[in-house]
C-alpha cells in the first residue's frame, strides 16, 4: 500500500531526540513525517544548561532552532496534531491522528517523553522546572552553596543526598512523612551534617514559581531558594504499549542498543527510555535512533 500519507518513517514527538532523529534521517533522503503536539515536559523550564553550544539557553528556543534546521531538508516534513491510535498490517504501520488523518509508514520512532506526575503539595507543579527541579549536572551550578530543601524519600532521597552535597553543604532533607531510611543511611546523613525532617510538607511558598518557603502541616515554616524533588511518571503515550512494546519496572520503554523497541520496525529515543534526562541525552539519543532506523531500510532493500 503506498499512498501520498505513506511515509518511510514517522516520529512521534518533535522535541529533541525527535528532531534529532528527523535530522539524521532527512540527511539520508529519507521520507520523515514528524507528529508533534507542541507540549514539551519541560515547557516551564527556564533554562536549559549543560549542552555544548547553547548553555543557558532557553529550551523554546534550542527546539524552534532545531525545527527551523530540520526541515530545509526537503524529505523532512512537520504536522501539528496527536497520534490517537496505531495498528500494524502486513507491511506497514497505519496511524490516525485526532485531527482525522491517516498516515502508513514503514517505521515508528516515538520520541514522546515522559509525564511527570506532581505531589499533592499547594505550589509544587507551579516550581517544578523553575525552583524546584530534579537533576544538580542540569541545574545545580545556579543554585550551588545555597541553603537547599531536599523532598524525597527511601533510597532516592539518600541518593540525591550523595549527590546533591557536591553543590552544597547546606541541605535539609524533607520526607514528607515517616522517615524510609535504613539506621546506616540515617547515620551517614547524621555524618554529613543533613538534617532529617519528616513532617509533612504542606504548601510551598512561591512568586511567580520561585521558592520561598516551606509551610510544615505543624505550621513551621522553613525558607529555601531553591530545592530538588524526584517525581513519578507515567508515558506521556499509551501507544506502544499497545502495539506490544515492552516496558521494565520503573516504567520506561525497553529498547536494544540500535533504540529498538521488543517490535520490531519500533523504536523509542529520549526521556520515554532513561531516568537519565537532559538536552544533550536526548539528542545524541535521537541521533543513534536515526542511524539506526536508516541503517535497518538500507539492508531491508538490499
Amino acid at each position: 500500500m503506498e499512498t501520498e500519507s505513506t511515509q518511510e518513517v514517522i516520529i512521534i514527538g518533535g522535541s529533541y531526540a525527535g528532531l534529532s532523529a528527523a535530522m539524521t534521517l532527512g540527511r539520508a533522503g529519507r521520507k520523515v513525517l514528524v507528529i508533534d503536539s507542541g507540549k514539551p515536559c519541560n515547557a516551564q523550564t527556564p533554562y536549559s544548561h549543560n549542552f555544548i553550544t547553547q548553555d543557558g539557553q532557553v529550551p523554546a528556543t534550542i527546539a524552534a532552532i532545531a525545527l527551523s534546521e530540520v526541515l530545509k531538508y526537503p524529505t523532512v516534513t512537520h504536522l501539528n496534531d496527536v497520534v490517537t491510535s496505531a495498528m500494524r498490517s502486513t507491511d506497514f504501520f497505519e496511524l490516525k491522528t485526532a485531527s482525522g488523518q491517516s498516515f502508513h509508514t514503514k517505521k515508528l520512532l516515538f520520541a514522546t517523553g515522559v509525564k511527570d506526575l506532581m505531589p499533592a503539595i499547594k505550589g509544587f507543579s507551579e516550581c517544578w522546572g523553575i525552583s524546584v527541579i530534579h537533576c544538580p549536572y542540569c541545574h545545580g551550578y545556579e543554585v550551588a552553596r545555597q541553603k537547599t530543601a531536599l523532598l524525597a524519600n527511601g533510597e532516592t532521597a539518600f541518593h540525591l543526598s550523595q549527590v546533591v552535597s557536591q553543590w552544597t553543604n547546606d541541605l535539609v532533607l524533607y520526607t514528607n512523612g515517616p522517615v524510609q531510611l535504613n539506621e546506616v543511611q540515617q547515620q551517614q546523613l547524621k555524618r554529613h551534617g543533613i538534617p532529617v525532617i519528616d513532617t509533612p510538607v504542606k504548601e510551598i511558598q512561591h512568586e511567580n514559581g520561585q521558592l520561598k518557603s516551606l509551610l510544615l502541616e505543624d505550621g513551621q515554616e522553613h525558607f529555601f531558594k531553591a530545592m530538588y524533588s524526584r517525581v513519578s511518571f507515567s508515558q506521556h503515550s499509551d501507544i506502544p504499549e499497545s502495539l506490544g512494546c515492552e516496558v521494565n519496572e520503573q516504567g520506561y520503554l525497553i529498547v536494544d542498543d540500535k533504540k529498538q523497541t521488543s517490535i520490531p520496525g519500533i523504536y523509542a529515543a529520549g526521556d520515554n527510555t532513561t531516568m537519565v534526562r537532559s538536552v544533550s541525552m536526548a539528542v545524541a539519543s535521537g541521533t543513534l535512533s536515526g542511524v539506526a532506523i536508516n541503517s535497518s531500510l538500507i539492508l531491508e532493500s538490499w
